[in-house]
């Protein structure tokens, strides 16, 4: 896979750890040049991507990541819209206010709305570019205690990236969705730590209800890496008849074919 993306330019939203740090890793390594975004930079950028800071829940931000992108690179070539976490509480309907709604749908929705919004017409022009938009398996499976907003925004975000593939397939543009199921990440680890705080119980249980709760048949969480790979076919000319598909990576949870 070495170098099957050489000189294109990708932009990885949310970047610098978890899954983001995965995807941005993996493509470098096939040879494209990467942009990672985040709240802050990381302590330490081992493989030199260049680092835009930027809160993606901030309307304006959109406009200034694809300003900077176009500048400094001249061209996009693929977007992994990745950024994105569950910022409310747990509890179900009663305990989300309004600002929990939209605190994240603005992150999980709309960030990535207003990303591609701003950098579409770039790959209209170029007739060519691929989109990943990285959404959960909980917006198929819900847990109401745990994820009803954040589950509603990337169902959302589902519906709309078939609408957006469907619309840009004759420009050259392919759209896809990749949705993970429990993946060892920093906000999954501190999710669960979370748990143990306000259960009293100890990590292995904490980690056992959820992996019960949601029905893992593997048994364990996906690494980012496992992610990653999907992400970095997808994105590859091997891929090039491949869009408006919803990708499920986890470990068998999704009870349906």
């Amino acid at each position: 896979m070495e170098n099957t993306l050489k000189g294109q330019v990708a932009l990885v939203t949310g970047g610098t750890k978890g899954i983001g740090k995965a995807i941005a890793d993996s493509l470098s390594m096939r040879g494209a040049r990467i942009i990672v975004t985040a709240r802050a930079a990381p302590g330490e950028n081992i493989n030199a991507h260049h680092f835009i800071a930027a809160d993606l829940s901030v309307p304006e931000s959109a406009g200034i990541i694809a300003k900077e992108v176009l500048d400094r690179f001249g061209r996009i070539d693929i977007i992994i819209n990745n950024a994105g976490a569950n910022l409310s509480p747990g509890g179900g309907f009663s305990t989300l206010s309004d600002e929990h709604w939209n605190n994240d749908w603005q992150l999980n929705f709309m960030s990535v709305v207003r990303i591609n919004k701003a950098l579409l017409p770039t790959m209209i022009e170029q007739k060519t570019g691929v989109i990943i938009n990285v959404s959960t398996g909980a917006a198929k499976l819900p847990i109401w205690e745990m994820t009803m907003s954040y589950s509603s925004a990337k169902a959302a975000l589902n519906v709309y990236s078939k609408a957006l593939a469907n619309e840009v397939a004759g420009k050259g543009i392919r759209v896809n969705v990749v949705s993970p199921g429990v993946v060892k990440t920093p906000l999954m680890l501190e999710f669960i730590e979370n748990m143990v705080k306000a259960s009293n119980t100890s990590f292995d249980d904490s980690f056992k209800a959820v992996m019960e709760k949601i029905g893992v048949p593997l048994g364990r969480m996906a690494e980012p890496e496992e992610i990653a790979n999907l992400v970095a076919f997808l994105v590859s000319s091997e891929a090039s008849y491949i869009t408006g598909i919803n990708y499920s990576v986890d470990g068998g949870a999704l009870p349906v074919v």
